[in-house]
């Protein structure tokens, strides 16, 4: 029996500049989207995407994200984007997305982030600690 695995909702309105000529969303921004529902949901516990740990300045960098599209979201739909944590590793996280509009998925997509130290040699994948480990349910 495998754990749950920590998840999170947000819910966004589409805005007009988000759109293209055909009115619909352009594909980059559920890019945008992604980063900006995982960002809520680290702060919903505790923690910032770019910051100091263990007195090591640290961030997140992508080394990986997709997204599949189903339907279309429009200027003005309400799209619900529920975030889940698919996979801790040691020095790294992937999260899995899923776009809906009243309660029929319009996407899915994934974001890899590394945790990394920003550091005068540059950067370089560090360990994600203990207690945020935890929290992400790895």
């Amino acid at each position: 029996m495998s754990a749950k695995k920590p998840s999170f909702t947000t819910t966004r309105r589409v805005e007009f500049y988000e759109t293209d000529l055909a009115g619909l969303v352009h594909f980059a921004n559920f890019f945008r989207y992604m980063e900006s529902a995982e960002h809520e949901f680290l702060r919903s516990i505790g923690h910032v995407i770019h910051g100091e740990s263990e007195g090591r300045e640290t961030g997140w960098p992508r080394v990986n994200a997709n997204c599949d599209y189903r339907k279309p979201a429009r200027f003005g739909d309400e799209i619900v984007i529920e975030v889940t944590v698919e996979e801790v590793r040691t020095r790294s996280v992937r999260y899995g997305f899923l776009f809906s509009i009243r309660g029929e998925e319009i996407a899915t997509g994934s974001v890899t982030a590394a945790h990394v130290e920003l550091g005068k040699e540059g950067i370089r994948a560090v360990p994600i600690p203990e207690e945020l480990r935890e929290k992400l349910g790895g």
